[in-house]
């Protein structure tokens, strides 16, 4: 997979910025958009100087529904017309949420893709060159405490719609949490974390509480797909960590960061830069 970089653009500002991607297996009624606006809600109340950016997936089964529906149409998509159609779930979800917010009082602004501000420079569909034009969102954030974007998506260098792979929404949380250098990216899943087998099928399975991004990209490579592979991979690059957890408060998360040596290794090179400076 080529590098990746997202290029923000100051967005900060004097406030930290926390990145939180809600996805579709979250958003599976009316009444689930509300649990994940109040879940939104509790965390700008606990954390009132913070900006969030919400990063939301469709609703479960949309995009499979909107697969289908191409399909039917026309046994082999055309990929530009199927990006195109696909995207409506995430923007569908955008709005439901915001509105969902504003009604339990949360002042919330919903950004369409071309406004989320990631870039393909190239028509090159691997979403490994991405870069984060952050004007628009960085302005929405000056006066909203909570934006509303649309994850499995960007745009290329043509300004059509393009998809990030299943699992893209992920990616889209880790590339805007690097470019608007926010204080931390979490991943919100229907379970709270990873687990030494599928706890939906297995009630023996143990909770992991901590990974290395090695570990997370080993078991991704083994075929648990909690978190896509690329977005670990870019986490990785950029040493980004992550939180999964669910929209439940005080249960168990897992984090996945730098070893233990590595991230050792990092405190000192840290500690040796700031007594320079």
């Amino acid at each position: 997979m080529p590098e990746s970089s997202a290029h923000g653009s100051g967005a900060q500002g004097r406030r930290d910025i926390a990145v939180v991607k809600i996805g579709g297996s979250i958003l599976t009624s009316a009444q689930a958009y509300r649990r994940a606006a109040k879940f939104v809600r509790e965390m700008v109340m606990a954390e009132p100087e913070e900006r969030f950016v919400v990063v939301v997936s469709a609703q479960e089964g949309t995009t499979d529904g909107l697969e289908r529906t191409a399909i039917k149409i026309h046994a082999a998509p055309n990929s530009a017309a199927r990006d195109l159609l696909w995207s409506t779930g995430e923007i569908r979800s955008v709005a439901l949420l915001t509105l969902h917010l504003e009604a339990i009082g949360v002042h919330a602004a919903p950004l369409n893709i071309h406004e989320a501000g990631l870039i393909l420079p190239e028509t090159d569909r691997e979403a490994g060159r991405i870069h984060l034009h952050g004007g628009r969102l960085a302005s929405v954030l000056a006066e909203f405490p909570v934006a509303v974007v649309p994850g499995f998506f960007a745009t290329n260098a043509a300004s059509q719609i393009v998809s990030l792979g299943r699992g893209g929404s992920d990616l889209t949380a880790v590339l805007l949490a690097e470019g608007l250098r926010a204080c931390r990216c979490e991943l919100i899943k229907d379970v709270p974390g990873y687990f030494t087998s599928d706890p939906h099928r297995d009630s023996a399975a143990r909770h992991i509480p901590f990974l290395s991004f090695e570990q997370a990209i080993s078991m991704a490579e083994d075929g648990c797909n909690l978190v896509q592979r690329q977005a670990i991979e870019a986490a990785a690059r950029c040493k980004l960590p992550l939180v999964i957890r669910t929209v439940r408060r005080n249960t168990t998360v897992s984090r996945i960061s730098l070893g233990v040596a590595e991230a050792d290794q990092r405190e000192r090179e840290e500690t040796i830069v700031g007594a320079q400076g």
